[in-house]
């Protein structure tokens, strides 16, 4: 009786611990004025790409619908390329691109790596050894390098440029996650859980995930970032995107060949980029402040 009673109780007392959690988190974050900007910048790139085909003023793609290299006005406010297709429309549906770069980037390299670590945090033995090695050997090579490496085998496109910068950010997550798995496993609530009988597949993914999930969504947010910087360095160098889809490297790159001569072609797409950096690391930055009690209690 008592066995089941503590059974049926642990699970409540952690679904309302965790309630309260977030409600704190919330509020925390809610304070963080430089969250709350990076948060505006996220949602304006989120109403951006989801209205672009709405609101853009032209097809992206259709030449000729000004004059060649046409520099910024009131009919164009970014100007238009050599083509004669307006800048603003391809900067707009471009921001459809990043995002989905981010996403399938960033799920790719959290979705592994978070089972790879943990599987070698919660087993240990030799399939932590060889995780942690695997690991190690990425470790060894820049991000940028596993990337290009990627795309050579594969070819270049941007599905493919995006499955390179995936695979590229899976150690960063595997090793976080090895890491909170060995921490929460000393934990009493863990081995209660354990003492209770609950088995594996239980004790991974019932007590473990939840409580990996904090720190990995704060590195997630931060990998955006890194990952709309990887898949436009590949498509500048021709690697990612291909014309004529409006994708921002690859808009850095066509406007090269013009920087003395048409500054727009590059200004904007690098502004965009930037822009969109910026509001990732400042939200990523915000949450783990938000979620880290010791930076509560001195805020």
């Amino acid at each position: 009786m008592t066995e089941t009673v503590l059974t049926l109780g642990l699970p409540t007392r952690q679904r309302a611990a965790r309630r309260g959690e977030l409600a704190r988190t919330l509020r925390a974050l809610a304070r963080n004025r430089g969250a709350m900007l990076g948060l505006a910048i996220v949602l304006l790139l989120v109403a951006v790409a989801v209205f672009a085909p709405v609101i853009r003023p032209h097809d992206p793609t259709d030449m000729g619908v000004g004059g060649r290299l046409q520099p910024p006005s009131r009919a164009f406010p970014f100007g238009t390329d050599k083509f004669g297709r307006d800048m603003l429309s391809r900067v707009m549906s471009g921001s459809r691109l990043t995002l989905l770069v981010g996403v399938i980037a960033v799920g790719i390299a959290c979705s592994v790596g978070s089972l790879l670590g943990l599987a070698a945090g919660y087993y240990g033995g030799w399939i932590d050894t060889v995780v942690m090695r695997g690991v190690d050997v990425m470790f060894s090579f820049p991000d940028i390098l596993i990337a290009l490496a990627v795309v050579a085998m594969l070819g270049p496109s941007l599905r493919n440029a995006m499955i390179a910068v995936g695979i590229s950010a899976i150690p960063w997550y595997a090793r976080l996650v090895r890491g909170t798995v060995l921490v929460e496993h000393q934990t009493q609530y863990f081995e209660a859980a354990r003492a209770l009988g609950a088995g594996h597949t239980r004790l991974m993914f019932r007590h473990l995930l939840p409580n990996i999930l904090p720190p990995v969504l704060v590195v997630a947010t931060l990998g955006f970032s890194t990952a709309i910087l990887s898949a436009a360095a590949l498509s500048f160098l021709g690697l990612g995107a291909q014309p004529p889809s409006p994708e921002w490297g690859l808009e850095l790159s066509l406007g090269r060949d013009f920087m003395q001569t048409a500054w727009w072609l590059m200004v904007f797409p690098g502004l965009a980029i930037a822009v969109s950096v910026l509001g990732f690391n400042l939200l990523g930055d915000g949450l783990r402040e938000a979620l880290d009690p010791r930076q509560r209690r001195s805020g």
